[in-house]
């Protein structure tokens, strides 16, 4: 099984862990945020990784090598110039017809074996993991209708929404009327998808999942992994061989 993980981007948020470190090279407990990725990727039978650099690519080189410290083959594709969360995708001329993408800084328990099963399933095009947040309002929340009529009111209520983990599953048809070197983000990809009638669907996960956007964040995520190391590196079969698993 393939994966390809996005580790090009400078994470200006995360400054200034990120001056002299590309984002996903940061360290949480004892190792960088992409080894625990590699790890858990390898867990779940993927056999091949494919890291998308341009950041700071020589300190990701030198780390990674070719994969085998960690018995998964690694190679590298470098971008010259930025080309999007989903550009990159489009100079790789190998990808199998179903593939991971995923952010190289995700610190998640995601059950990537499921995701690609239910991918697999679903014939979809592609497939978003996704968290559900809660975000408390401190005030009193006034719920009216067009004629300026009071319906409801909430006293500082948690507001459910649902957020993108950084995790894809791909069908390589996605990409097909793309040209190498086009600039595409996934938000431009999803709405093509959508306007051409393909089928997108989202993997709704109660894993542990935790943005490291900012340096808070980055503290709460290394007291998190640290506290459940063992949940996050735990191993588990690897997949079963189903069509469209095989590189």
């Amino acid at each position: 099984m393939r994966a390809v993980i996005l580790a090009g981007g400078k994470g200006r948020r995360l400054a200034p862990y990120t001056i002299t470190f590309p984002k996903p090279m940061v360290p949480v407990g004892d190792m960088p945020i992409l080894e625990i990725v590699i790890r858990q990727l390898k867990n779940y039978g993927v056999s091949h990784v494919t890291l998308a650099v341009g950041h700071l690519a020589e300190l990701l080189t030198a780390y990674f090598q070719d994969g085998a410290r960690w018995g998964v083959k690694i190679d590298y594709s470098r971008e010259e110039q930025p080309l999007g969360t989903t550009g990159p995708l489009l100079l790789l001329n190998d990808l199998p017809e179903n593939f991971i993408v995923m952010n190289g800084d995700v610190l998640t328990t995601l059950n990537y074996g499921e995701l690609f099963r239910t991918h697999l399933r679903s014939q979809a095009a592609l497939t978003i993991a996704c968290y559900r947040c809660n975000t408390r309002v401190d005030l009193g929340v006034i719920e009216f209708d067009g004629r300026m009529q009071v319906t409801g009111y909430r006293e500082k209520p948690n507001i459910p929404y649902d957020v993108s983990m950084g995790v894809y599953v791909f069908n390589r048809d996605t990409l097909a009327s793309y040209a190498p070197n086009t600039y595409l983000d996934l938000p431009s990809l999803v709405q093509d998808l959508l306007e051409q009638g393909k089928k997108v669907k989202v993997y709704l996960s109660d894993s542990e999942w935790l943005d490291i956007g900012r340096p808070s964040d980055y503290e709460v995520a290394s007291q998190r992994f640290q506290m459940l190391r063992e949940h996050f590196l735990q191993a588990e079969q690897p997949l079963e061989s189903l069509p469209g698993v095989a590189e």
